[in-house]
């Protein structure tokens, strides 16, 4: 055989190999989807749920964050035992199972059940943990042979439509439901997310069933390296942890329109519409995901300063007015800040940590990512009741903190990269 022809055999290989890799990120992108569709339709009336069921704006603002920390600091946990046993789909499987089917019991929590709701809420983000960090691994491992920050925008955008479809099929819910009071129209809602939650199963195990080692996408490393925190993956730890702490999570967003417009007599937003809100939100959140992982593959960390450019400001248009397009502002704004957070920062990480060592760098991530979400939700939920001026003055600067930092992060890492070209050239 010549030399061409070996070539071009390897060349054919590779395009196999990358359409096969963009094949499955396609099919878990569905799996995302039909996921998002449960929690995420259950998240539009979350937070109203709650307080109609007895918690305070200061109880759902630490439930929030509390059962974030717990999604999200276990994320390390389960990382490291991720890249250990190497046992991907298994911890996929077991994790989305929890998350999955913690949702529709809400359903069951009774008018006065805001304690089981809370405690169910929580083990939602205990399964959510154990899923995470190997989900994200074998979906790096096909998203390395593509464009990083593209792959993570399809899949943000698929997650994006289902999070658009799950508040829209509550809304048609509720539409057709209109014999009963708001709480058990929202108890009926939670129960007809058991549809969702059943297919995102379905789906789970139909793409293992396709993809059984995803791990193969990725080539192994020539030699085994070390895993130690480069000074620039600190800064973007510190980074992504001042947004996570300056970002208000949607429960309070839900509960603040609740009480001003649907309790306020609003004749656009009620309690049936309340979840297309959310719907809107979600829609902005999937085209963030696919502008600005494209904008990362091209211009790198700088396409998270203008993310954070773009949202920033979200709290003060949400909070601060009574006006309805403002708030409608604000909540496409918040939806961009989603986008942002969903796609691009799980692409840097995809870039900056080795393959081997990829699970326990995600888990690092979303740790301090779950620590200061919970700290800045419980924080901002107090505020709330106290001043909600003061609430939106801590969200914007906190958030703005993360600006420079993003800044730093991108010129320490282009300096480790050079060094790294340099001790190469130059190994003596």
């Amino acid at each position: 055989m010549s030399v061409r022809g070996l070539g071009k055999g390897n060349s054919m290989a590779k395009s196999k190999r990358l359409s096969q890799a963009m094949v499955f990120l396609l099919l878990f992108g569905v799996v995302s989807l039909l996921s998002d569709m449960t929690h995420e339709g259950a998240a539009s009336i979350q937070g109203a749920y709650l307080s109609l069921i007895g918690a305070s704006a200061g109880v759902i603002g630490f439930i929030s964050g509390f059962a974030e920390l717990l999604g999200y600091s276990l994320r390390y946990v389960f990382g490291r035992i991720t890249d250990k046993t190497r046992k991907y789909w298994p911890m996929v499987i077991l994790g989305y199972l929890i998350d999955i089917l913690a949702v529709p019991l809400l359903a069951f929590v009774g008018p006065n059940g805001w304690v089981f709701a809370c405690i169910l809420l929580a083990v939602q983000r205990v399964g959510k943990a154990i899923k995470k960090p190997a989900k994200d691994t074998i979906l790096s491992f096909a998203a390395t042979q593509k464009q990083a920050g593209r792959s993570f925008g399809i899949q943000e955008m698929l997650d994006q439509i289902g999070a658009f479809l799950g508040p829209l099929f509550l809304y048609l819910v509720m539409l057709f439901r209109t014999d009963g009071d708001t709480f058990h129209n929202y108890a009926i809602a939670f129960l007809f997310l058991l549809i969702p939650a059943v297919a995102t199963i379905v789906m789970l195990f139909f793409t293992k069933h396709k993809f059984p080692n995803p791990d193969k996408f990725e080539p192994e490393p020539k030699k085994m390296e070390k895993f130690h925190m480069k000074p620039s993956f600190i800064l973007y730890i510190i980074a992504i942890s001042a947004f996570a702490f300056g970002f208000i999570d949607y429960s309070l967003v839900s509960m603040h329109i609740g009480k001003v417009f649907v309790e306020g007599g609003s004749q656009v937003i009620t309690a049936e519409t309340l979840p297309l809100v959310y719907s809107g939100a979600m829609i902005i959140d999937a085209f963030a995901a696919i502008l600005f992982g494209k904008l990362f593959d091209r211009f790198g960390m700088l396409s998270l300063v203008l993310a954070t450019l773009g949202s920033f400001l979200f709290s003060l248009f949400i909070f601060e007015f009574d006006s309805l397009p403002l708030l409608f502002l604000g909540v496409g704004m918040w939806g961009i800040g989603m986008g942002a957070q969903e796609s691009i920062l799980k692409a840097v990480v995809a870039t900056m940590v080795p393959k081997d060592f990829r699970a326990t760098g995600y888990g690092i991530f979303e740790f301090s990512f779950g620590i200061f979400w919970f700290l800045g939700s419980w924080l901002l939920g107090v505020l709330y009741d106290a001043s909600i001026l003061a609430m939106v003055i801590v969200s914007i600067c906190v958030q703005a903190l993360s600006i420079p930092l993003y800044i730093a992060s991108s010129i320490q890492a282009r300096k480790e990269r050079e060094k790294a070209v340099d001790n190469k050239e130059n190994p003596l």
